[in-house]
């Protein structure tokens, strides 16, 4: 089985791996920080906004059962591309809108599928999202992955 590489920062990234793994042909996710200049940060250095890093999850996935584009509506469906820097109570770069691109393939889907959204007249205010190239992707710490499945019924 083929499988393949796609890296989203939007916003916190516990909801945004969750979305991600409810979807056929997601084969893991990770959460982590990529996007900055600090090797193996810390979620608390990410925070402090000192890092340049995005929360950002990592999603491998199998290209037969769901496709790059299908990834792509996932993540635009999952956030607010609009607010820089912010999503909901959550401010701060580390929670800016990204895509973080492997190959020209996925950077011309990306930048497709983002002036495709803009047109269609979804949003007021302009797409604030970044497609960039992919960087190093440091792993958040073991109690950050899949975070809101071990919480449930945890939280009220």
């Amino acid at each position: 089985m083929k499988k393949e590489k796609g890296t989203f920062a939007a916003g916190c990234f516990w909801g945004v791996e969750a979305a991600f793994r409810r979807v056929d042909g997601v084969l893991s996710t990770a959460v982590g920080y990529t996007g900055g200049a600090e090797e193996n940060p810390t979620y608390h250095a990410v925070c402090s906004g000192t890092t340049g890093h995005a929360e950002a999850v990592e999603v491998i996935y199998d290209p037969s059962t769901v496709t790059y584009d299908d990834l792509l509506s996932v993540f635009w469906q999952c956030h607010d591309p609009t607010t820089l820097n912010r999503q909901g109570p959550d401010v701060g770069a580390q929670y800016r809108s990204a895509v973080f691109y492997h190959d020209a393939e996925q950077q011309a889907e990306a930048i497709a599928s983002k002036e495709k959204l803009q047109g269609s007249g979804r949003y007021r205010e302009p797409i604030v999202t970044e497609i960039t190239p992919a960087a190093p992707f440091y792993m958040a710490e073991d109690y950050h992955q899949q975070y809101l499945e071990k919480q449930r019924g945890r939280i009220a």
